[in-house]
Formats: C-alpha cells, sequence, structure tokens
C-alpha cells in the first residue's frame, strides 16, 4: 500500500489558484487536476461523507451540516460521532483487504467512535457549573497531552468565531491551520498512517466574512499556500504521496433570505416565550425552515400546507428552486433526515435561521458563538457587533467575569445578516468556483462526481 496524505484546503476553487499561490500553481502545472461536481448540499459534512463513502446523502444520510430529529423534535447541528455516516468508510474498506492499513483523521469531520487509527477534534468541556473549556478531544485519549506538550494549547478562539482569520489577541489569522498542520505532521513522525486526513479550514473565514473578490483574501492566498507548501515538502520527505482536494468554493453574496420570518409571517411557526425571550417550537410548527448556507430543510408537520410552503418558499426573493420527494430521489436526498421540501437560494443569496421580527426578543443564544444551540448554521458568528462600544473592552470584561468564576454570556455577536459576503451550498454556475482536486495520479475524468473522490483516495493507496 502507498502512503497518501490528503490535504483539505477548504474552499479552495480554480478561480484562486494563481499569482498569490505560487505553491498551488505549480501543483496545478504539474499533476492532474479537475473540478469537482460539488456535493448537495456542497456543506462540509455532506462533501466528506461523499469522499470518505463514496455515496450519496440518500444512503450515508448527512443531508447538511445539520437536520431535524423527528423523534426528538429537534434540530441537531454539528455532532462528531462517525456512528451518523449509515455507510462504510474508506478505512474500513482499505482495512479488511489489509490489516496493516492505518488511518489518521485530523479535523475531518464525525471524527468520533471511528474506525480509524488516531483522530483529533475540536470539542470544549462543559463543567457542571456551566463554565466551558476550550480543547480537543483524541482517540486514543493520550495523543491529545502528547499533541499539546508538543503544539502547545490549540487555538480554539481562532477555528471558528471572530477571532478565526483575523490577527487577534488570541493568535495569528492562520493559527488553527498551523496548529492543525502541525498535528499531522507530528502523527506522521510518531505513527506514519497510511492515509492521514488533514484539515485547513485557513481560507473559509475570510471567504465568508469578506467575499471571494475582496482584496484581502489575497493574504489569506498567501497564507494558505505558505502552509501547504511546507507540508507537501514535508510529506516528500517522507515518502508520502500528498493529493489536495477541497469540500465546496465559496461565491459573492449579497442577500440573506429569512425564511422562518416568512413562515412566521403566515402563522405556520409556534413561538414560546421564556425569560421575555422568543424561541421556536419547533415540534408544535406547521412549518420551519432547517437552514444551512445556502441549502434549507423544509420541515412540513402539516402535510395539508406542503404544496403552499412550496410556492410561498419559490415566490420568496432569493430562492432559486424548491426540490419535492421525486427530485430528492433524482438527487440523492431521499434520507428520513432531510426536509420534507428543500430550498436552495441563488447565487448571490443564502438562507439565516432567524425566527424574531425584534432583536429585543431573539435568544439569547444569536448573539453568541454557539453552533449547537442555533437550530441553522450562522456565519454571522465571523463577526463583532459593531454597535457595542468599545466591544472588545466588553469582551475583557466578559473574559474577567469567567476568570472570576462569575456566569457571563459572551453576547457580541451582530444580528445583522448583510454583514456576510460569501456563501456556499448551492452548485455555482461556474466550474472556476466548484471544488476541486490535484493528483500526481491520473484522475478518472476531467470532472469528478463527489462521490468519485472515494475511488481516487481508494486507487491511490491500492496502485
Amino acid at each position: 500500500m502507498n502512503r497518501i496524505a490528503v490535504l483539505n484546503v477548504v474552499g479552495l476553487s480554480d478561480r484562486h489558484i494563481g499569482p498569490h499561490t505560487p505553491r498551488l500553481a505549480e501543483l496545478r502545472r504539474r499533476w492532474h487536476h479537475a473540478p469537482i461536481d460539488p456535493a448537495i448540499p456542497a456543506v462540509t459534512c455532506t462533501a466528506q461523507a461523499d469522499y470518505l463513502t463514496g455515496r450519496r446523502p440518500g444512503e450515508h444520510g448527512i443531508v447538511a451540516n445539520g437536520w431535524y430529529d423527528r423523534s426528538l423534535a429537534e434540530v441537531h447541528f454539528w455532532k462528531q460521532s462517525n456512528h451518523l455516516v449509515q455507510a462504510p468508510k474508506i478505512w474500513d474498506e482499505l482495512k479488511a483487504r489489509d490489516p496493516r492499513f492505518t488511518c489518521a483523521k485530523m479535523f475531518w469531520w464525525y471524527n468520533m467512535y471511528s474506525g480509524a487509527d488516531w483522530s483529533v477534534t475540536p470539542r470544549p468541556m462543559y463543567p457542571a457549573d456551566g463554565r466551558k473549556f476550550f480543547d480537543v478531544y483524541s482517540w486514543p485519549y493520550d495523543l491529545r497531552p502528547a499533541l499539546k506538550q508538543a503544539l502547545g494549547d490549540f487555538p480554539f478562539p481562532t477555528f471558528w468565531g471572530p477571532a478565526a482569520g483575523v490577527q487577534s489577541p488570541q493568535g495569528a489569522p492562520d493559527a488553527a491551520t498551523r496548529w492543525i498542520a502541525g498535528s499531522a505532521k507530528w502523527i506522521e513522525q510518531q505513527h506514519s498512517p497510511t492515509l492521514n486526513l488533514v484539515y485547513l479550514p485557513h481560507l473559509d473565514y475570510n471567504l465568508q466574512r469578506l467575499g471571494p473578490n475582496h482584496p484581502a483574501i489575497a493574504d489569506d492566498l498567501r497564507r494558505i499556500d505558505a502552509i501547504v507548501g511546507d507540508l507537501l515538502d514535508f510529506f516528500a520527505s517522507r515518502g508520502v504521496r500528498p493529493i489536495l482536494l477541497s469540500e465546496y468554493g465559496i461565491t459573492p453574496v449579497s442577500r440573506p433570505v429569512h425564511l422562518n420570518r416568512v413562515f412566521r409571517e403566515r402563522g405556520w411557526i409556534t413561538l414560546k416565550e421564556e425569560l421575555g425571550l422568543e424561541l421556536p417550537d419547533i415540534g408544535n410548527s406547521k412549518a420551519f425552515a432547517v437552514v444551512d448556507h445556502q441549502v434549507a430543510h423544509l420541515v412540513v408537520n402539516d402535510p395539508s400546507i406542503r404544496d403552499e410552503v412550496r410556492e410561498v418558499v419559490l415566490a420568496t426573493p432569493g430562492v432559486a428552486e424548491v426540490f419535492g420527494p421525486a427530485d430528492k430521489r433524482i438527487l440523492g436526498l431521499d434520507h428520513p433526515r432531510s426536509g420534507d421540501l428543500i430550498a436552495v437560494a441563488h447565487e448571490d443569496a443564502w438562507f439565516t435561521y432567524y425566527h424574531w421580527l425584534d432583536d429585543a426578543k431573539a435568544p439569547d443564544f444569536a448573539r453568541c458563538v454557539d453552533i449547537h444551540r442555533k437550530p441553522g448554521y450562522d456565519p454571522v458568528e465571523l463577526f463583532l457587533d459593531p454597535t457595542i462600544p468599545a466591544v472588545k473592552l466588553k469582551i475583557l470584561w466578559r473574559l474577567l467575569q469567567k476568570k472570576l468564576g462569575f456566569r457571563m454570556l459572551m453576547d457580541v455577536i451582530p444580528l445583522d445578516a448583510t454583514l456576510v459576503k460569501g456563501s456556499h451550498g448551492a452548485r455555482p454556475s461556474s466550474q472556476l468556483d466548484w471544488p476541486l482536486i490535484l493528483s500526481e495520479q491520473r484522475l478518472p475524468g476531467p470532472t469528478l462526481r463527489s462521490t468519485d473522490v472515494y475511488g481516487v483516495l481508494k486507487s491511490a493507496v491500492l496502485d
């Protein structure tokens, strides 16, 4: 078996390879490369599940980064158990072929309880008194202290939130990605896995925050190019063949679409008041949108209004398509976790989870980085609220409260969805904005489906 390192350069598309990415441009000249017809939806969890199983969401069950659990009547986002992926993974097949095969998952998603030999993922600790400590989870357990001794603490605030992709007291703009790259090198030096899956998220932040056409993106491209170049040299020195790929490309957006506000105005959402704030009671709602970037799974608990929901959503500015049951089968999204209907935004639009009409009644978690409690993906978490005077002093005060043992709410995230300038999830009209793959080995065609990546990775190990 050949030893392979898969470098997942999140958000990279052909449009970005050029003068600011000399190492990537060199690879594109010398290696085989192809655009990937993106996963549906083109989001992290679905794309990775397609790549690692060779199957579509209708079979593996990862219909987005989160979904509505009909049994619990709850929305769940960013869960980590690999058991949620309901299909065999590439390491299962390769281990069956040769028991000597080993795999490391360095921050790829659905990281926990898989058949991979080594894995590391972000995972805060939550003591019973309400505190939160940033950390990582690893398997085996002794991997975590060893990595922290070698690399220092994982710079968690730079992995997601207002400190991600910018210079801050928490670290350099690329601090999280450099730590992950260092952990991949450490795993190689200590264990030499056959397959090393490495997640490099740096581009993702400012492509969403600023938009892919912003001139400051040049700095992000130079940073990720340097990280990739260093990894290429390192793995080459150890006889490891690299493959580069991305999960999606990001397009400029200017129109946030608030589907749940539309549903509220129709009387389809049931709200409950808690401590003076409004929260959606999804299990008692006639219809609700579980949103993820440019795709929304529409939960219609009242079948009698399904056609009306479809018509209303299609008529909403910013919505490009609404798929029903027959469409879901064609797209490979016919799974119990999928919405009854699935909406896709225009390329220049994206879906918010917002359901409130008065910001004073927004849930307390809306102004925080809270990826698990929000019933939808929220890229506004990349911003600090510009309406808060001396917002950084407020953060320092909150941190002091935390250090002194007081309960506190880090409520510094704005509620202005127009701040977001880039998104993904829909299928971009131009292949220049599709994800891509670069490999020394010949690829099976000029364009790959997302499920074809599985075969590329398997043949790279076996051939």
